[in-house]
Protein backbone atom coordinates (compact mmCIF):
# COMPACT_ATOMS: atom_id res chain seq x y z
CA UNK A 1 0.00 0.00 0.00
CA UNK A 2 1.10 3.35 -0.80
CA UNK A 3 -0.50 7.03 -0.59
CA UNK A 4 -1.08 8.14 -3.72
CA UNK A 5 -4.38 10.67 -2.89
CA UNK A 6 -4.37 12.75 0.22
CA UNK A 7 -7.44 14.77 1.71
CA UNK A 8 -6.59 17.83 2.93
CA UNK A 9 -9.40 20.07 5.48
CA UNK A 10 -8.75 23.64 4.16
CA UNK A 11 -10.53 26.53 6.13
CA UNK A 12 -9.46 29.82 7.54
CA UNK A 13 -8.79 28.36 11.74
CA UNK A 14 -5.41 29.80 12.91
CA UNK A 15 -4.15 26.06 12.77
CA UNK A 16 -4.65 25.53 8.84
CA UNK A 17 -1.01 26.19 8.44
CA UNK A 18 0.52 23.74 10.07
CA UNK A 19 -2.01 20.84 8.62
CA UNK A 20 -1.02 22.62 5.27
CA UNK A 21 2.64 22.15 5.81
CA UNK A 22 2.73 18.37 7.53
CA UNK A 23 0.15 17.49 4.93
CA UNK A 24 2.50 19.06 2.11
CA UNK A 25 4.93 17.29 4.02
CA UNK A 26 3.87 13.83 3.66
CA UNK A 27 2.28 14.15 0.17
CA UNK A 28 6.00 15.17 -0.92
CA UNK A 29 7.62 12.42 0.45
CA UNK A 30 4.83 9.77 -1.18
CA UNK A 31 4.73 11.65 -4.68
CA UNK A 32 0.95 11.81 -3.81
CA UNK A 33 -1.60 14.34 -4.89
CA UNK A 34 -3.08 16.62 -2.34
CA UNK A 35 -6.30 17.87 -2.13
CA UNK A 36 -7.61 20.83 -0.55
CA UNK A 37 -10.90 20.79 0.22
CA UNK A 38 -12.86 23.45 1.85
CA UNK A 39 -16.29 23.54 2.50
CA UNK A 40 -19.64 26.39 2.19
CA UNK A 41 -21.86 24.70 4.24
CA UNK A 42 -24.33 26.47 1.86
CA UNK A 43 -26.69 23.13 0.84
CA UNK A 44 -27.25 23.03 5.00
CA UNK A 45 -27.88 26.34 5.43
CA UNK A 46 -30.72 26.36 2.39
CA UNK A 47 -32.79 23.29 3.69
CA UNK A 48 -32.74 24.67 7.33
CA UNK A 49 -33.85 27.64 5.84
CA UNK A 50 -36.82 25.91 3.40
CA UNK A 51 -37.45 24.24 7.06
CA UNK A 52 -37.64 27.01 9.14
CA UNK A 53 -38.19 29.97 7.24
CA UNK A 54 -40.58 28.68 4.99
CA UNK A 55 -38.65 29.01 2.02
CA UNK A 56 -36.80 32.34 2.60
CA UNK A 57 -33.94 32.73 0.72
CA UNK A 58 -30.24 33.09 1.81
CA UNK A 59 -29.22 36.79 1.34
CA UNK A 60 -26.33 37.01 -1.24
CA UNK A 61 -24.05 38.71 1.14
CA UNK A 62 -24.37 35.67 3.13
CA UNK A 63 -23.62 33.36 0.37
CA UNK A 64 -20.92 35.98 -0.91
CA UNK A 65 -19.11 35.77 2.88
CA UNK A 66 -18.91 32.34 3.26
CA UNK A 67 -17.86 31.17 -0.41
CA UNK A 68 -15.19 33.97 0.06
CA UNK A 69 -14.15 32.30 3.49
CA UNK A 70 -13.78 28.94 1.57
CA UNK A 71 -12.01 30.59 -1.41
CA UNK A 72 -9.61 32.43 0.95
CA UNK A 73 -8.61 29.48 2.59
CA UNK A 74 -7.77 27.79 -0.22
CA UNK A 75 -5.70 30.89 -1.69
CA UNK A 76 -3.72 30.02 1.64
CA UNK A 77 -3.72 26.54 0.99
CA UNK A 78 -2.43 26.98 -2.52
CA UNK A 79 0.19 29.24 -1.72
CA UNK A 80 1.90 26.48 0.57
CA UNK A 81 1.45 23.87 -1.86
CA UNK A 82 3.34 25.78 -4.31
CA UNK A 83 5.93 26.69 -2.16
CA UNK A 84 6.61 22.80 -0.83
CA UNK A 85 6.36 21.81 -5.16
CA UNK A 86 3.56 19.08 -4.26
CA UNK A 87 0.89 18.27 -6.83
CA UNK A 88 -2.23 19.41 -6.12
CA UNK A 89 -5.50 20.38 -6.22
CA UNK A 90 -8.17 22.80 -4.98
CA UNK A 91 -11.96 21.88 -4.45
CA UNK A 92 -14.69 24.21 -3.09
CA UNK A 93 -17.80 22.25 -2.11
CA UNK A 94 -21.43 23.82 -0.89
CA UNK A 95 -21.66 20.69 1.13
CA UNK A 96 -21.22 21.15 5.35
CA UNK A 97 -17.52 19.40 6.57
CA UNK A 98 -18.77 16.61 7.81
CA UNK A 99 -20.48 15.70 4.73
CA UNK A 100 -18.12 16.57 2.46
CA UNK A 101 -15.08 15.10 4.07
CA UNK A 102 -16.51 12.29 4.59
CA UNK A 103 -17.58 11.20 0.61
CA UNK A 104 -14.14 12.93 -0.35
CA UNK A 105 -12.86 10.58 1.68
CA UNK A 106 -14.03 7.43 -0.06
CA UNK A 107 -11.58 8.28 -2.80
CA UNK A 108 -8.30 9.18 -1.23
CA UNK A 109 -6.17 6.78 1.09
CA UNK A 110 -5.28 9.20 3.86
CA UNK A 111 -7.22 12.10 5.33
CA UNK A 112 -5.44 15.14 6.97
CA UNK A 113 -6.98 17.58 9.29
CA UNK A 114 -6.26 19.23 13.10
CA UNK A 115 -7.08 18.11 16.84
CA UNK A 116 -10.22 20.10 17.68
CA UNK A 117 -8.95 23.16 19.72
CA UNK A 118 -11.70 24.05 22.68
CA UNK A 119 -10.41 27.84 22.45
CA UNK A 120 -12.38 28.44 19.51
CA UNK A 121 -15.94 29.26 18.93
CA UNK A 122 -17.62 27.43 16.78
CA UNK A 123 -20.84 25.05 15.92
CA UNK A 124 -20.93 21.66 17.70
CA UNK A 125 -20.68 19.68 14.88
CA UNK A 126 -17.37 21.17 13.84
CA UNK A 127 -15.38 20.37 17.09
CA UNK A 128 -16.71 17.14 16.72
CA UNK A 129 -14.91 16.86 13.46
CA UNK A 130 -12.08 14.49 13.67
CA UNK A 131 -14.27 12.18 16.18
CA UNK A 132 -16.80 12.14 13.36
CA UNK A 133 -14.32 11.55 10.46
CA UNK A 134 -12.36 9.06 12.14
CA UNK A 135 -15.38 7.07 12.89
CA UNK A 136 -16.90 7.48 9.27
CA UNK A 137 -14.80 8.18 6.83
CA UNK A 138 -13.37 4.52 6.03
CA UNK A 139 -9.88 5.92 5.59
CA UNK A 140 -7.11 6.53 8.47
CA UNK A 141 -7.27 9.86 9.82
CA UNK A 142 -4.11 11.62 10.39
CA UNK A 143 -4.41 14.55 13.24
CA UNK A 144 -2.15 17.37 13.78
CA UNK A 145 -2.43 18.92 17.05
CA UNK A 146 -3.85 22.48 17.38
CA UNK A 147 -0.82 23.59 19.69
CA UNK A 148 2.90 23.37 18.01
CA UNK A 149 4.50 23.09 14.81
CA UNK A 150 5.04 19.51 13.27
CA UNK A 151 7.16 19.25 9.95
CA UNK A 152 8.51 15.51 10.04
CA UNK A 153 6.57 12.29 11.44
CA UNK A 154 9.47 10.32 10.28
CA UNK A 155 12.09 9.82 13.01
CA UNK A 156 10.19 7.52 15.38
CA UNK A 157 6.54 6.04 15.31
CA UNK A 158 4.87 4.74 18.39
CA UNK A 159 2.27 2.33 17.99
CA UNK A 160 -0.51 1.03 20.32
CA UNK A 161 -0.95 -2.44 19.98
CA UNK A 162 -3.64 -4.64 21.44
CA UNK A 163 -4.43 -7.25 18.75
CA UNK A 164 -8.03 -5.76 18.31
CA UNK A 165 -9.78 -5.34 14.71
CA UNK A 166 -9.16 -1.28 15.06
CA UNK A 167 -5.36 -1.72 16.12
CA UNK A 168 -4.96 -4.23 13.05
CA UNK A 169 -6.19 -1.88 10.86
CA UNK A 170 -4.43 1.39 12.11
CA UNK A 171 -1.19 -0.94 11.68
CA UNK A 172 -2.08 -1.33 8.00
CA UNK A 173 -3.11 1.54 7.06
CA UNK A 174 0.33 3.58 8.38
CA UNK A 175 2.41 1.15 6.50
CA UNK A 176 3.67 3.87 4.22
CA UNK A 177 4.58 5.95 7.15
CA UNK A 178 6.30 2.74 9.07
CA UNK A 179 8.40 1.86 6.86
CA UNK A 180 9.64 5.76 5.67
CA UNK A 181 10.10 5.71 9.91
CA UNK A 182 13.41 5.70 10.96
CA UNK A 183 12.63 3.75 13.89
CA UNK A 184 9.13 1.82 15.34
CA UNK A 185 8.08 1.21 18.47
CA UNK A 186 5.76 -0.81 18.89
CA UNK A 187 3.60 -0.79 22.48
CA UNK A 188 1.58 -3.55 24.28
CA UNK A 189 0.03 -2.68 27.47
CA UNK A 190 -1.26 -4.51 30.27
CA UNK A 191 -0.85 -7.67 27.93
CA UNK A 192 -1.44 -9.91 30.83
CA UNK A 193 -4.96 -8.93 31.65
CA UNK A 194 -5.85 -9.72 27.99
CA UNK A 195 -6.78 -13.36 27.66
CA UNK A 196 -6.46 -15.23 24.06
CA UNK A 197 -5.60 -12.09 22.30
CA UNK A 198 -1.90 -12.43 21.98
CA UNK A 199 0.98 -15.34 21.98
CA UNK A 200 3.47 -16.90 23.90
CA UNK A 201 5.56 -13.16 23.36
CA UNK A 202 2.89 -10.23 22.68
CA UNK A 203 3.77 -8.26 19.93
CA UNK A 204 5.75 -10.58 18.48
CA UNK A 205 3.71 -11.54 15.73
CA UNK A 206 2.96 -8.41 14.76
CA UNK A 207 6.66 -7.21 14.81
CA UNK A 208 7.88 -10.18 12.62
CA UNK A 209 4.23 -9.08 10.07
CA UNK A 210 5.56 -5.22 9.76
CA UNK A 211 9.46 -6.60 9.56
CA UNK A 212 8.52 -8.37 6.72
CA UNK A 213 6.92 -5.18 5.21
CA UNK A 214 10.34 -3.48 5.80
CA UNK A 215 9.83 -1.84 9.32
CA UNK A 216 12.25 -1.22 11.45
CA UNK A 217 10.35 -2.51 14.95
CA UNK A 218 10.91 -3.39 18.25
CA UNK A 219 8.52 -4.60 20.93
CA UNK A 220 8.14 -2.80 24.37
CA UNK A 221 6.07 -4.30 27.22
CA UNK A 222 4.38 -1.74 29.32
CA UNK A 223 2.22 -1.94 32.54
CA UNK A 224 0.30 1.25 33.80
CA UNK A 225 0.24 2.00 36.99
CA UNK A 226 -2.70 2.60 39.32
CA UNK A 227 -4.30 5.93 38.51
CA UNK A 228 -3.01 6.15 34.91
CA UNK A 229 -4.89 5.29 32.42
CA UNK A 230 -3.99 4.23 28.83
CA UNK A 231 -4.70 7.19 27.26
CA UNK A 232 -2.13 9.32 29.28
CA UNK A 233 0.64 6.63 29.83
CA UNK A 234 0.50 6.24 25.53
CA UNK A 235 1.28 9.89 25.45
CA UNK A 236 3.64 9.58 28.06
CA UNK A 237 5.47 7.19 26.14
CA UNK A 238 5.86 9.22 22.99
CA UNK A 239 7.22 12.09 25.05
CA UNK A 240 9.80 9.81 26.61
CA UNK A 241 10.82 8.18 23.32
CA UNK A 242 10.73 11.55 21.54
CA UNK A 243 7.99 9.90 19.23
CA UNK A 244 7.30 12.22 16.66
CA UNK A 245 3.55 10.21 15.43
CA UNK A 246 1.69 7.75 17.24
CA UNK A 247 -0.56 5.02 15.44
CA UNK A 248 -3.80 3.88 17.05
CA UNK A 249 -7.47 2.46 16.55
CA UNK A 250 -10.31 4.28 17.08
CA UNK A 251 -12.77 3.08 19.80
CA UNK A 252 -16.27 4.59 18.81
CA UNK A 253 -20.04 4.49 18.38
CA UNK A 254 -22.84 6.16 17.06
CA UNK A 255 -25.85 7.00 18.99
CA UNK A 256 -28.59 9.02 17.16
CA UNK A 257 -26.55 11.85 16.85
CA UNK A 258 -24.09 11.27 19.62
CA UNK A 259 -20.37 9.41 18.86
CA UNK A 260 -19.22 7.82 21.75
CA UNK A 261 -15.73 7.12 22.04
CA UNK A 262 -13.23 4.75 24.15
CA UNK A 263 -11.89 6.01 27.23
CA UNK A 264 -8.39 5.79 25.56
CA UNK A 265 -9.41 7.70 21.86
CA UNK A 266 -11.32 10.20 23.83
CA UNK A 267 -8.14 10.92 25.80
CA UNK A 268 -5.75 10.92 23.06
CA UNK A 269 -8.44 13.41 21.33
CA UNK A 270 -8.62 15.85 23.66
CA UNK A 271 -4.51 15.74 24.66
CA UNK A 272 -2.66 14.45 21.81
CA UNK A 273 1.12 16.22 22.00
CA UNK A 274 2.03 14.73 18.99
CA UNK A 275 0.56 13.77 15.32
CA UNK A 276 -2.04 10.73 15.64
CA UNK A 277 -2.70 8.62 13.21
CA UNK A 278 -6.28 7.14 13.95
CA UNK A 279 -8.26 4.21 12.00
CA UNK A 280 -11.25 2.82 12.79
Amino acid sequence: MTYKNILLHADLSPHAASRYELACQVALSHEAHLVGAAFTGLTMECYRNAAFGYGGMLAPTDIDAVTGNSAQALDRFVVQAKAAGVSFERRISDDDSETGLVLQSRYADLLVLSQSDPELTGPDWLRKLPEHLTLHSGRPVLLVPYAGRYTHIDRHALVAWDGSRAATRAVTDALPLLRRSQHVTLAVFNAQTQYGVHGEQPGADIALYLARHGVRVEVTQQHTPAGLDIGNALLSLSADLGADLLVMGAYGHQRWREIVLGGVTRRVLQSMTLPVLMAH
